[in-house]
């Protein structure tokens, strides 16, 4: 028990809470809200937090919280959508960071914990056991081709920290998937150790090729893919789908129809 307690206390100094303004007429407003609070891990000590994408996506305005209370303003340094990862950036100096572990060293069955802010200064811890490493497929947000499922529940807010029994960063905590299948979903942090200096640097990946991507949000139906919304600007929206339409089928490449109306990709 005072082994773990240690390990707990060794990691905390390193989280951090995020407050996000986001203005009413991002497209992302909609889904996840004009406010948002996330939790995030300081990669760096110069001030890099890593955390999830949706967490940040349109941000205005970011106040990170350290756990003794200490307050810093701070802004998105790179978004890459395609891992769903986000880096944010403090001012300070010299700050706790936590080690990113070993890369493709998580194995089935490993003892993790997970520690995410429940407010400013407020921390919750999980722990549980790593069940699958399997892809995962968001539909709404991103795909991954590896990811990292526990058997405990995320305690706090999406981006938390979730590390091995050595105090290492294994990966940032994204989605409770209890109502799917009793589990919480992390994104590696191999993700963000291959592209670290690319998204430091640019903001961005460069060096990956992009992902084709169409800007709806679909659900499924009778068989059919409905569309649940489209993305201000997207493919889709460019090509006319709409809210509501039912696509029957898709010839990528080609054509597909949606309500009878044919309409190119």
């Amino acid at each position: 028990m005072n082994g773990h307690l240690g390990l707990i206390h060794s990691i905390l100094p390193a989280t951090v809470d995020l407050h996000v303004s986001i203005p009413e007429t991002h497209p992302s407003a909609r889904n996840l809200g004009s406010e948002r609070v996330g939790s995030g891990t300081i990669v760096d000590p110069d001030g890099y937090i890593l955390t999830v994408h949706y967490v940040t996506v349109g941000a205005t305005s970011i106040t990170a919280t350290l756990p003794d209370g200490e307050q810093y303003p701070a802004q998105v340094a790179a978004q890459d959508q395609e891992t769903g990862l986000s880096l944010v950036k403090i001012s300070g100096r010299n700050l706790p960071s936590l080690k990113l572990a070993p890369a493709d060293s998580v194995t089935l069955g490993e003892a993790v914990v997970m520690i995410a802010s429940s407010g400013e200064t407020a921390r919750r811890v999980s722990g549980g056991y790593v069940t699958s490493l399997e892809g995962y497929d968001g539909q709404w947000e991103y795909m991954i081709d590896k990811s990292i499922r526990i058997t405990a529940s995320n305690p706090g807010f999406g981006g938390g920290t979730l590390a091995n029994f050595r105090g290492e960063l294994v990966g940032v905590v994204s989605l409770n998937l209890n109502e799917v299948g009793k589990f919480s979903l992390a994104i590696p942090i191999d993700y963000y150790r291959v592209y670290e200096q690319e998204l430091k640097q640019y903001g961005q990946v460069r060096s990956r090729p992009r992902r084709l991507w169409l800007g709806i949000y679909p659900q499924v139906m009778a068989g059919h893919v409905v569309v649940g919304g489209v993305v201000s600007n997207g493919p889709a929206a460019k090509f006319g789908l709409q809210q509501g339409d039912i696509i029957l089928a898709v010839k990528c490449g080609k054509s597909a129809r949606a309500n009878g109306s044919l309409l190119g990709f």
